[in-house]
């Protein structure tokens, strides 16, 4: 039996096209709320540390066409934190139902990637996704955005920080450890309509993904927009395994 969590292709001989890749008439989902701070902090990797409001975001995003990897949806969840006082986004959890996008985030950026069942349907301006694990559902997210708005007042959130982490062949310990800026990535960016308004985020558990500490504490706010982009190289901001300047 295939595990879909293990896919991983080398660099030289990818099964999915090289970069930029192309995305056309996205629909992104986006919820944001305000978890424990404490809550937090066992989600980030060091050197990263939670914001004291421990501001969160979740989003659901569904591709119809996309001239790189196909039709695929997909959850994601990012974490406000700080990388030596700057401010930024930490992507702790990618649910993805698509093999090659999986193997493509994993190897080029290092996008936390998981296999799941994705279900997303949608309403007039409201719109659900739901992710799950093995069977168990992980997260939720519901929204409805009846107030049109400009592209300008969608969050950035940015930087967003991705770890990209590959284990040595021939022993413990990692062979690759950076800290990666995926906050570029994203150009020729034309935002088709944009909404806002109010939205919920649930959480779950499975045996490989325990997400109920984040739960909101308070009220969250939700956008909603289409858009087309391409999707092009990060920048190393971090690495680990090199020895700093003295």
């Amino acid at each position: 039996m295939t595990n879909h969590d293990d896919w991983t292709t080398p660099i030289d001989a990818p099964f999915y096209p090289r970069l930029p890749a192309v995305y056309r008439n996205v629909k992104f989902q986006l919820v944001l709320w305000n978890a424990a701070p404490g809550a937090v902090a066992p989600f980030l990797p060091e050197p990263l540390e939670p914001w004291p409001e421990g501001k969160c975001a979740a989003g659901g995003l569904e591709v119809p066409f996309s001239s790189s990897y196909g039709a695929f949806e997909e959850a994601f969840l990012v974490l406000a934190c700080r990388f030596r006082g700057q401010p930024g986004y930490y992507c702790s959890h990618v649910f993805h139902n698509g093999p090659a996008g999986i193997a493509a985030g994993r190897e080029i950026y290092g996008t936390p990637k998981l296999y799941a069942r994705i279900a997303v349907t949608r309403s007039e301006r409201a719109m659900t996704t739901e992710a799950a694990l093995h069977g168990t559902p992980v997260l939720r997210i519901s929204s409805v955005t009846d107030a049109e708005v400009s592209a300008a007042d969608l969050p950035a959130l940015v930087p967003s920080w991705r770890l990209k982490l590959i284990p040595r062949a021939d022993g413990p310990g990692a062979a690759l450890k950076q800290l990666i800026d995926c906050g570029g990535t994203t150009r020729d960016q034309v935002v088709h309509f944009a909404g806002r308004g109010g939205g919920t985020v649930w959480f779950g558990a499975s045996p490989t993904a325990d997400l109920t500490p984040l739960a909101p504490a308070g009220p969250s706010e939700a956008f909603y927009f289409e858009t087309s982009y391409s999707e092009h190289w990060g920048q190393i901001v971090y690495d680990f395994l090199k020895p700093s300047p003295s």
